[in-house]
C-alpha cells in the first residue's frame, strides 16, 4: 500500500511513495530531517524553518511507521550524532571483523555506511545482530 506525499524542495515539486524510502536520518539539535530518494541518491533535506508542512508531513510518516512496524524490521539507532529510523528489510548485506568488533552496512539510495562498535554502540549493535539472526537464520562474529 502506498503511502503518497507531494513535498517541494529546493527548485522542485515531488510526489513521493513515502513506502519506498528504506532510511530516515534526523538531527535533533538542528531540527532537520533528511531522506534519499529511491533509485537517485538525491537527499531531500526539510526543516521546519524552510518548509514546515512537508517537516511535520515527514515527522509524523516517521512516528506511524516506526510505531506499527508491522514487519519488524524498521529500527531507530543513534550514529554520528544524528538519529536514524532505518528499514532492515531493505539492506542486502551486512559484514562484520573477524573479532565481532564491528557490523556495517550501506543505507539503500545513499553513500551513507553505518558502522556500529560492539562497545560504542551495544543496544544498537546487538538490534542488527538480533535482526539478523531472526530474518536470515545465520549470525555474524
Amino acid at each position: 500500500m502506498a503511502y503518497w506525499s507531494k513535498i517541494t524542495y529546493e527548485t522542485n515539486t515531488y510526489i513521493i511513495d513515502l513506502d519506498t524510502i528504506s532510511a530516515f536520518s534526523s538531527e535533533l539539535d538542528n531540527k532537520r530531517i533528511t531522506f534519499w530518494l529511491p533509485n537517485s541518491s538525491l537527499p531531500i533535506i526539510l526543516n521546519p524553518q524552510g518548509n514546515h508542512e512537508a517537516y511535520k508531513q515527514i515527522l509524523e510518516y516517521i512516528k506511524k511507521t516506526i510505531d506499527r512496524n508491522s514487519k519488524g524490521s524498521w529500527i531507530k539507532i543513534k550514529y554520528d550524532r544524528k538519529e536514524f529510523a532505518i528499514d532492515l528489510s531493505r539492506i542486502s548485506s551486512f559484514a562484520c571483523e573477524h573479532n565481532g568488533r564491528l557490523i556495517s552496512f550501506c543505507l539503500p539510495d545513499s553513500a551513507t555506511n553505518i558502522i556500529l562498535m560492539r562497545e560504542g554502540n551495544s543496544d544498537d549493535y546487538l538490534k542488527i545482530q538480533e535482526y539478523i539472526k531472526n530474518t536470515t537464520g545465520l549470525s555474524l562474529p
